[in-house]
C-alpha cells in the first residue's frame, strides 16, 4: 500500500511523534493508522513526544578524554529533574553520547542524532534517547556538543560539581607532564572563573563597544569632567580584560600571577611555548528557563485527573 503524506500527517497529529517514525510505523502496518499508534505506543515514541513540549533543564555535562589526551569532548545532556539526573541509566547515556562525539566528526547536532548510537548500534541516538523518555518518563534533550583536537599538545577535561559544570581544553606546547600540569590548571581556572574569551584579540567589537558605552555614560553619571571620561573608560576597559579574559585573569591558586605570566613561567621550565589554543565551558541549563510548579497546584492538578 502506497504511503500518502496525509497519512503521516494524521498519524503524527493523533500522536505527537517524528514524521519518519509515523512513516516507518505506517509501512509496518500497511497503512493501518490504529494498529500504527500501537506500534508507536508500544516503542514509547508516542509518549515520548508528548513530553517533548516539558522544559528539560536538569541534567548532566559530560567530558570524555582519550587515552593519549589527543581528542576530547564535551556534552550537556538535559532532563527535568535532578532525580533523573543521579539515575544510572542517564548517566551511562551521557558518557556515551560525549564518547560518541569524541571518536566521530559531527558538525550539527542533526548529524549525531541520525546516526547509529555508539552504545547499542542497532538504533540511532535519537531512537535511544527516545527509548529512555520511555523509560524514564520524562523529557530528555541532548543540547550541544563541543569536540576539540590537537595537534601538537593535549585535550584535557574537568567535571565540576557533578556534571553542574564541565570544561574542555585545548593545549599546545608537546605532550609532556608540564603541558599536562598546565592545561590541568587552566580546567580549574576556567571553572571557577568562568571567563568569556581566550585574550584580548579574541574579544568582538559588539562586547567592546557595549562595554565602553556602559562605562561611558557610569563616568558622566558621576559628574566626571567630559575631558576625563575617555581615560576612565579605557581603564575600566582594561579591568574587563582582566574578568572576562583567560590570559589576563588572576590566577585562582596564586593570586601575584596572572594566567599568562603562569604559562610564561612553565613554557621557560619546559625550554618551549606553550600555547592555548581554546576552550570550552558548558553550565547546566545555562540559559535555559525552568518551569518553577507549585508543589500544592501540582498535587491538586493530579488529584483532579
Amino acid at each position: 500500500m502506497v504511503i500518502t503524506a496525509k497519512m503521516v500527517a494524521e498519524l503524527r497529529e493523533r500522536t505527537g511523534s517524528g514524521m519518519m517514525d509515523c512513516k516507518k510505523a505506517l509501512t509496518q502496518t500497511d497503512g493501518d493508522i490504529e494498529k500504527a499508534i500501537e506500534i508507536l505506543r508500544e516503542k514509547g515514541l508516542a509518549a515520548a513526544a508528548k513530553k517533548a513540549g516539558r522544559i528539560a533543564a536538569e541534567g548532566l555535562v559530560s567530558t570524555y578524554i582519550v587515552e593519549d589526551n589527543s581528542v576530547g569532548a564535551i556534552v550537556e545532556f538535559n532532563c527535568e529533574t535532578d532525580f533523573v539526573a543521579q539515575n544510572k541509566d542517564f548517566i551511562q547515556m551521557s558518557l556515551g553520547l560525549a564518547k560518541q562525539v569524541a571518536l566521530s566528526s559531527y558538525n550539527t547536532l542533526e548529524e549525531l542524532l541520525e546516526d547509529k548510537y555508539i552504545e547499542n548500534n542497532t538504533v540511532t541516538v535519537k531512537e535511544a534517547i527516545t527509548g529512555l523518555i520511555a523509560k524514564l518518563g520524562e523529557n530528555l534533550s541532548l543540547r550541544r556538543f563541543t569536540k576539540l583536537a590537537a595537534t601538537n599538545g593535549v585535550v584535557l577535561g574537568y567535571i565540576h560539581g557533578g556534571g553542574r559544570i564541565g570544561v574542555i581544553v585545548n593545549v599546545e606546547g608537546g605532550t609532556s607532564d608540564i603541558v599536562k600540569e598546565v592545561a590541568k590548571e587552566l580546567t580549574l581556572q576556567i571553572a571557577a572563573s568562568n571567563p568569556l574569551f581566550l585574550s584580548k584579540e579574541d574579544v568582538d567589537n559588539t562586547s567592546l563597544d557595549k562595554e565602553r558605552e556602559i562605562y561611558r555614560q557610569q563616568a558622566l553619571n558621576e559628574g566626571k569632567p567630559e575631558k576625563i571620561v575617555e581615560k576612565m573608560v579605557d581603564g575600566r576597559i582594561q579591568k574587563y580584560y582582566k574578568e572576562v579574559c583567560l590570559i589576563e585573569q588572576l590566577w585562582i591558586r596564586d593570586q601575584d600571577f596572572t594566567i599568562k605570566k603562569f604559562i610564561e613561567n612553565k613554557s621557560k621550565e619546559l625550554g618551549t611555548e606553550i600555547k592555548v589554543v581554546k576552550f570550552v565551558r558548558y553550565e547546566k541549563g545555562e540559559g535555559l528557563e525552568k518551569k518553577e510548579e507549585n508543589f500544592a497546584e501540582e498535587v491538586m492538578k493530579q488529584t483532579r485527573c
